[in-house]
């Protein structure tokens, strides 16, 4: 117990730092076990009311009706005590030009302060956290089905992919056929050819059809910027396999009707046409949701075996946070911050 007249700790406004996307790759490099553990232990933060997470802020254009921006607050208690913001663009006119669709900044602010103190570029951040839920989810459910998959196929073959595939085999997985599916044929030679060059390498079959390379793969992974449903035939999904719906609006409401599914997080999943959000419009009610990640982990919700498992996920701004703090503290710790000296200048009230 504290001194009634107890002088209060001193409150100090935290150094300014920039890090780049050279020192966030360098830093996530090789550490994906660590990081699919970190964003499982920042869902258990979640789930147990240690966040605070609100609707994600979609800006758009009229004048531009396929992009969009999207700003993603959050905070996160645990060990990490941070709070802030993503800010992350998808521009898929970008493809066509040579340069990624997506760019992004995260923005970390103290917990005691308020003060943002470090900026991060953040489409490693969000790619990395994307494919660390995938990860996770492929392991947590494809737990107790009658076989792990060993037939893995993609559907959209740009950076997150890549990034996924890399967790994936990172984590332990190996797969005896990997399928390749993209409507941009570049894009699908491009992704096999990296295949190729991966150590895990193995037969790799670019498909021509959904149909085809949805039928010949027993875990799904949907890495595509649709914007609306373009698959919609339940019948191709008659083999039930895993699916990795990691871009959310590719799946009529019909194919998840006839599935088990799994979200991250209910509220957020269910909005802004999410194929989760036309499945309830279609229906009225949430009856299809079988529950959510954390639900499958604490044994709360049971995954059937004659239904395809559709994990949908929204990503959550507390991942983005739990992973760029733990950029910030490598760096932090290694000497490597890269402070910008007198960022704050107005720092006396009266001048």
């Amino acid at each position: 117990m504290s001194e009634p007249n107890a002088t209060p700790a001193p409150i100090e406004v935290p150094p300014f730092a920039v890090i780049p996307g050279a020192q966030v790759q360098h830093t996530l490099q090789g550490q994906e076990q660590q990081i699919m553990e970190l964003i499982e232990s920042t869902y258990h933060l979640h789930a147990v009311g240690e966040s605070v997470n609100p609707p994600s802020y979609f800006l758009r254009f009229p004048d531009r009706p396929t992009a969009r921006i999207i700003a993603l607050p959050a905070s996160i208690g645990g060990r990490a005590r941070v709070d802030g913001i993503k800010w992350i663009s998808s521009f898929p006119g970008n493809v066509q030009a040579g340069i990624p669709r997506a760019s992004a900044v995260l923005i970390l602010n103290d917990h005691d302060t308020g003060y943002p103190f470090a900026c991060l570029e953040s489409s490693i951040i969000s790619a990395t956290r994307t494919a660390a839920m995938a990860a996770s989810a492929a392991n947590r459910l494809s737990q107790g089905r009658r076989a792990r998959p060993t037939r893995v196929g993609f559907f959209g073959t740009g950076l997150i992919a890549r990034y996924i595939h890399t967790f994936l085999t990172a984590t332990g997985w190996s797969f005896d056929e990997i399928g390749v599916h993209d409507v941009s044929a570049d894009s699908a030679t491009g992704f096999r050819s990296y295949l190729q060059d991966t150590p895990a390498a193995t037969r790799i079959t670019v498909h021509d059809s959904p149909e085809q390379l949805i039928r010949s793969s027993d875990l799904l992974v949907f890495a595509t910027v649709a914007g609306r449903p373009h698959i919609t035939d339940p019948a191709w999904f008659d083999h039930n396999p895993l699916v990795l719906h990691v871009s959310l609006r590719d799946l009529a409401p019909e194919i998840l009707l006839a599935s088990a599914n799994i979200v991250d997080d209910i509220e957020h999943c269910l909005k802004a046409d999410t194929s989760p959000h036309l499945a309830e419009q279609l229906t009225g009610n949430r009856d299809f949701l079988t529950g959510t990640l954390h639900d499958v982990t604490t044994g709360r919700a049971v995954l059937p075996h004659d239904r395809p498992v559709v994990f949908s996920p929204f990503g959550l701004g507390v991942l983005d946070l739990a992973v760029g703090k733990h950029v910030y503290d490598e760096a932090a710790r290694t000497g490597q911050l890269n402070v910008i000296d007198g960022f704050f200048h107005e720092l006396s009230r009266y001048g």
